[in-house]
């Protein structure tokens, strides 16, 4: 597994390049965001830990880029910065980073998080696996979603959310069940992450618009067959 380091502090990137190592993997360190860009576009890379200011163009461009990109458009992103206020965390959310990891971070939990991010954004080997909610269709198997026979783009994180939605059709899930199972860990961003990947759902994908609905002060639950 190759691990995308976009961070110009040189001593954080190798910090985190030396816990990559310990992990079993390879990784490549971009200090400024065009060379970070340039390299997920060439090279074949598992996850971008991205740092938000970097030189050259900044790490939500280059979020914001590698999301406009049919190649690198589901690529795991997990954005790494010292901006702490809630708006800066949603911003990096709403223009498609997975994860988001303020400094200072203990090196482990990092590592944690790009190991729970891998493993459900992993592809499903079942060559028959799909599920349906009306016009929606996810193919497992191929790791494609279809609304309306059209193709739908989702970064990881949304199409592991939609899994996990789907799956649990008719059911009533709190927010924090959500950010427990589908982020794989006690998330500590708040319960508005949830929020932002299921606004991002239902503008990619209208037919959500009706059959996600929203529990006041709880969480959501998407409508079983009779109820769509």
């Amino acid at each position: 597994m190759t691990i995308l380091i976009a961070e110009d502090d040189r001593d954080i990137a190798e910090l985190i390049a030396h816990y990559c190592r310990k992990s079993g993997w390879d990784s490549h360190i971009a200090a400024a965001g065009d060379e970070a860009l340039a390299y997920a576009r060439r090279q074949p890379v598992d996850v971008v830990i991205l740092d938000v200011m970097l030189p050259g163009i900044s790490g939500l461009e280059v979020c914001r880029a590698l999301r406009a990109d049919t190649a690198t458009a589901a690529l795991p992103i997990i954005m790494l910065t010292a901006r702490t206020e809630e708006a800066d965390r949603v911003m990096g959310l709403e223009i498609g980073a997975d994860d988001y990891v303020a400094k200072p971070f203990s090196p482990n939990e990092l590592v944690a998080r790009v190991k729970a991010l891998m493993r459900r954004s992993r592809r499903h080997e079942q060559p028959a696996s799909t599920l349906q909610c009306g016009e929606i269709v996810m193919d497992l198997s191929r790791h494609t979603v279809t609304s309306a026979g059209a193709d739908v783009r989702l970064t990881a994180k949304e199409f592991m959310l939609l899994q996990y939605l789907m799956e649990r059709r008719g059911r009533v899930l709190s927010r924090d069940q959500l950010l427990s199972d589908v982020w794989g860990y006690r998330y500590t961003g708040g319960t508005r992450t949830v929020d932002v990947h299921v606004r991002r759902l239902r503008e990619k994908l209208p037919a959500l618009v009706h059959a996600l609905v929203t529990v006041k002060q709880f969480g959501y639950k998407l409508a079983d067959g009779e109820e769509t």
